[in-house]
């Protein structure tokens, strides 16, 4: 069997963007119940969910901090009244937080050990909806991993997980196309106080200097991040992600029915494992069945170069477009390597495919280039297997 890799980047032993013979796991994920507690623990990370699956400690076995803040729950569900003033299904007005439900009541905890892991699976009801959460670590995985299966049956109402994390965070930090936007997490201006609901793609993260945690889901981008001082004198940070709303103007039945949704939180991250998970969980690694390894057609040798799309030119040329971003914000200096079967001619385009200069510094390789990226630029490559005009 081979395991193939879709990502920008390595990933369990895959080569981005290739394939590898699938090997055993290093360590076997574990549920143990202790009293009324069940702990999850693949050796990397540890977690304790309560009688109500709520998750009260989050460990990374890396940093030994807990990133769940004292006395409080993670992976909590709240339930908001959602009557926006105008544009039903559009706005999200600020007073929904005036009316808030918790949802602790679990109807079922129980903890499972299959192929994929260690998990524990959740039950809950409220209203006239039921949902259905499992919390898995996976072997070698930094990250716990929460699927929700939910029967959405509500009307004008907003639902949100929230992550109280032991954090003292000024600002998060938010995926957006090839990049990311700083927010603070304080309301001292009129503008940040309307900024209660802010847009993250595959990624959220929030840190103190030499500690953070990230967040990533495949389908939520709306979030909203506050801190609060406790009564021992720390901070707690906590993110939020909009799950699913109920608006009944234009379509009245809007979001009913059965929902899945995928978010993982990985602690201990910085802006680079962030990214990783947004990629991890969007484009999961695929088992299939195969004779041999496949290497990558690129390759790139800094971690925050970001190999984001391989396609044939639309000319239909046959060249092949390698289009590639820094992630991180901060300057790259990369080699890309490319085993396009003996490329003899890579040119720099534009997003339309155009002709560009070449960067300033950028020096060719045996097979590739040698190249630095400013922070967050986006940069396109066309691949041709004949320099132009036969030459």
């Amino acid at each position: 069997m081979l395991r193939v890799n879709a990502r920008p980047q390595a990933a369990d032993g895959v080569p981005a963007l290739g394939a590898s013979v699938q090997g055993e796991a290093v360590t076997s994920p574990t549920v143990v119940a202790v009293g009324e507690e069940l702990v999850l623990d693949n050796g990397l990370v540890r977690a304790v969910i309560d009688a109500d699956g709520l998750v009260i400690s989050l460990v990374d076995y890396a940093s030994g901090r807990d990133a769940i803040a004292p006395g409080a729950a993670g992976n909590l569900l709240q339930l908001f009244r959602d009557i926006p003033n105008k544009w039903d299904a559009w706005d999200v007005d600020e007073h929904y937080r005036r009316v808030q439900e918790d949802l602790t009541d679990a109807i079922a905890v129980r903890s499972v050990v299959d192929d994929e892991g260690a998990a524990v699976v959740v039950e809950r009801s409220f209203g006239r909806s039921r949902l259905i959460e499992t919390l898995r670590l996976r072997s070698g995985s930094a990250s716990l991993d929460l699927d929700f299966d939910i029967d959405w049956q509500e009307t004008r109402h907003l639902l949100k997980l929230a992550f109280p994390l032991d954090v003292h965070a000024d600002r998060s930090a938010a995926e957006t196309q090839f990049g990311h936007v700083f927010r603070p997490t304080h309301t001292n201006t009129s503008w940040d106080a309307a900024r209660f609901e802010i847009c993250a793609h595959r990624w959220i993260h929030v840190a103190e200097p030499g500690y953070g945690v990230a967040i990533a889901n495949e389908s939520t981008y709306g979030h909203d991040v506050s801190r609060r001082t406790r009564a021992d004198g720390g901070t707690t940070t906590t993110v939020r992600l909009s799950l699913l709303r109920a608006p009944v103007f234009p379509d009245p039945d809007a979001d009913r029915g059965r929902q899945r949704l995928q978010v993982s939180i990985r602690p201990g991250a910085g802006i680079r494992e962030a990214v990783d998970e947004g990629y991890r969980v969007n484009i999961p690694v695929r088992t299939v069945a195969g004779a041999h390894e496949i290497a990558p057609l690129v390759r790139v040798s800094h971690p925050a170069v970001r190999i984001e799309s391989i396609k044939l030119a639309e000319d239909r040329s046959g060249d092949l477009i390698v289009r590639l971003y820094e992630s991180e914000g901060a300057r790259a200096a990369t080699d890309v390597t490319i085993d396009a079967g003996g490329a003899a001619d890579i040119r720099f385009v534009d997003l339309l495919e155009r002709e560009l200069d070449p960067p300033a510094g950028t020096t060719p390789l045996t097979s590739g280039i040698r190249t630095t990226l400013r922070p967050f630029q986006l940069l396109t490559l066309r691949v041709s297997k004949e320099s132009p005009q036969g030459q």
